[in-house]
């Protein structure tokens, strides 16, 4: 029986991002999985969001692949990165999961798996995902994974463009 037959949540490991996870960037560039984000983008964008997911570890956060424990196959991204929000330091999180794989709950898995890599990895109290007022599966995904809708608020992304987002946030604290 798989997961999805005996409602269990799928089973997934994030694994640290390296030089060779290029190639996801550009599957997930596709219109389709960047219509909440302002579309896609450039190569030259692609190289340079890859150099930052190297660059980025530690108490800054840590981008990761979704991989499927079972085979190991990477179906996606997920990752925690440090911003300043209302005033206080906190964790942002944003993921994004290839088609083929959607609607299986894998990010829902991740996103509870993240939380605990931010708890265990970094120095902030607080997780957010800011996921548009109208993208309804990254919002279930947010409702699954135990964030509490903090509410509605203008959000900057990508940079200079404002989109009204839904601030969702789980306390890091109790989990670490």
């Amino acid at each position: 029986m798989t997961n999805a037959e005996t409602g269990a949540p799928p089973d997934v490991r994030l694994r640290p991002w390296s030089r060779d996870d290029f190639w996801l960037l550009g599957r997930k560039n596709a219109p389709e999985m960047t219509e909440h984000l302002g579309g896609p983008e450039t190569e030259a964008q692609l190289v340079a969001r890859h150099e930052r997911y190297l660059r980025i570890d530690g108490n800054a956060g840590r981008m990761y692949t979704i991989r499927l424990a079972r085979g190991g196959e990477v179906v996606g991204s997920i990752g925690f990165w440090g911003r300043d929000w209302q005033g206080e330091g906190v964790y942002e999180t944003g993921w994004g999961v290839l088609p083929e794989f959607q609607g299986r709950g894998i990010a829902a898995a991740a996103a509870q798996a993240v939380q605990g890599e931010a708890a265990r990895h970094g120095n902030r109290a607080r997780l957010h995902a800011f996921p548009s007022v109208d993208h309804g599966a990254s919002n279930a995904v947010c409702r699954k994974a135990g964030f509490v809708l903090v509410g509605p608020c203008d959000f900057e992304y990508p940079k200079g463009t404002f989109i009204r987002c839904n601030d969702w946030m789980v306390e890091l604290a109790v989990l670490g």
